[in-house]
């Protein structure tokens, strides 16, 4: 299993951050891709313009291949909102039929879905937060109703993002793709973490940023496009989605192709002097370690901590309902945000959302992390 991370990190011993899945503190060598980003634009004559260019090449492919996908298949864009937005302009979907949605899903999700629905003719169907914790059976109960509309969209997560509670798309998938469903999967809280793997899942598209799970900047995120919306139209016009784009030519640019590929969904200012560098730097740290290996160091860490919390009465979803790197607690007694708030100022940082107490650990984790949160936990419940 891979050993604790802690020293390739600037986290301080008496600090406690559990709190991954909300920002992860940056490694030191990212950091440094980053502060040199920031020297080639104080001194942008000095820079490199064709390493810059195989960098951004190269981040690109490493974001591939986390997913199991070609590196052609692969944007560039800003957040994983931005993906979602392309998405929804090229996607096209039967006006009255229904979009999988789960409750309480991450604004990027649910307000963009809200406003599509309502220009598309659609309407939403939102999965209820299921009283047994057991998303994947809420999910394909609703994808199995009788006499339902069809499902034109489904837009779904790995877990979701409040509790880490576990949506098993591999079991989800199959059943959305019988009946013809496009499929959009933000992989948010999951890409770095988790098994993905586009072959499998072959969703229309799929996307995910760096400044969480991937332990990169923030304002960068990838994109994956199915080879079947490769020809669909960028949100964006500029000469870098475009072949061969000239301006000093006095010839018409409206018949100017697109790339081909996925990169004609690039970002406009995607080289980012600091940005491409430090997401590239990060994505390189993962694949060292692996994301088999880093799954596993969470699980180990979220076992331990669900363990030593059911011990005190907190309540923790059973094991095989929750993912291997988010805990959401409910307390037996206070409130979360109180809680939180406490917590913080002892130096254990974590975060509330919809009312679970969200734990969320990474590889500069260890079980003196562990012993921290639940030493105070019982303290706390005490009082």
């Amino acid at each position: 299993m891979l050993s604790c991370q802690r020293p390739l990190f600037h986290i301080e011993r008496e600090v406690a951050y559990l709190n991954a899945a909300s920002y992860s503190p940056l490694p030191r060598v990212v950091q440094a891709a980053g502060e040199k980003g920031v020297a080639d634009k104080v001194r942008p004559w000095e820079r490199n313009v064709q390493a810059a260019q195989q960098i951004v090449e190269a981040a690109r492919a490493g974001a591939a291949r986390l997913i199991g996908a070609s590196a052609d298949d692969i944007a560039i864009v800003g957040a994983a909102s931005y993906g979602i937005a392309t998405a929804l302009a090229n996607l096209s979907i039967p006006a009255g039929t229904r979009i999988l949605l789960l409750e309480g899903e991450h604004s990027s999700l649910n307000l963009a879905l809200v406003r599509f629905a309502r220009s598309s003719g659609t309407h939403l169907d939102v999965v209820a937060r299921p009283k047994d914790g057991n998303w994947t059976r809420a999910v394909l109960a609703r994808v199995d109703v009788p006499d339902a509309p069809a499902i034109g969209l489904a837009a779904l997560t790995p877990l979701h993002w409040t509790d880490g509670s576990l949506v098993d798309l591999a079991r989800i998938v199959p059943e959305l793709h019988r009946r013809r469903s496009a499929i959009v999967i933000d992989a948010t809280q999951a890409a770095g973490v988790m098994a993905l793997d586009v072959a499998e899942l072959k969703p229309d598209f799929l996307m995910f940023p760096t400044y969480k799970w991937l332990l990169g900047p923030y304002g960068i995120a990838f994109l994956y496009v199915a080879p079947h919306w490769q020809s669909s139209r960028p949100l964006e016009e500029h000469a870098f989605n475009r072949q061969s784009y000239d301006s000093a030519l006095k010839t018409s640019t409206e018949g100017l192709p697109y790339l081909e590929g996925a990169r004609r969904f690039d970002r406009g200012e995607r080289d980012s002097f600091i940005t491409i560098p430090m997401a590239h730097a990060s994505l390189d740290v993962i694949h060292s370690w692996g994301v088999g290996e880093i799954e596993a160091r969470l699980r180990f860490i979220t076992d331990l901590l669900a363990e030593r919390l059911s011990a005190l009465d907190v309540e923790v979803a059973p094991r095989h309902l929750r993912a291997p790197h988010i805990l959401g607690l409910r307390l037996p007694k206070g409130s979360a945000a109180d809680a939180a708030n406490e917590m913080e100022r002892a130096g254990i940082f974590v975060s509330v959302r919809h009312g679970f107490l969200r734990v969320s650990p990474h590889v500069f984790n260890d079980e003196e992390d562990v012993e921290r949160l639940c030493v105070w936990m019982e303290r706390y419940l005490r009082r």
